[in-house]
């Protein structure tokens, strides 16, 4: 069973527990109105899919119900850290 830690609980807990919300980090247009219909079907749709290491955002939707991000490698499945919504992004290490 994958545990992941809630940085909101401070718990780990089983992964049914939560929600996966996509790719962390992606930043809203200022003027949506003043986009091309491809350039706001790029941010809707389009993320990056790496392989390995991916800061991602899950919601702990049977727990605190809070939102918060991790990052996670795809290739292991392993949860590197989670942090709180508004925290700064945790360096990937190589």
């Amino acid at each position: 069973m994958l545990l992941i830690r809630c940085p909101y609980c401070q718990e780990e807990r089983p992964e049914i527990e939560f929600s996966y919300a996509g790719e962390a980090h992606i930043a809203r247009p200022l003027n949506p109105d003043d986009l091309s219909d491809e350039s706001w079907a790029e941010y809707l749709f389009i993320r990056s899919n790496r392989r390995g290491l991916h800061y991602e955002r899950w919601l702990h939707a049977h727990g605190c119900a809070q939102f918060f991000n991790a990052l996670r490698d795809t290739v292991s499945d392993k949860f590197e850290t989670t942090y709180k919504i508004g925290e700064a992004r945790p360096q990937v290490k190589k």
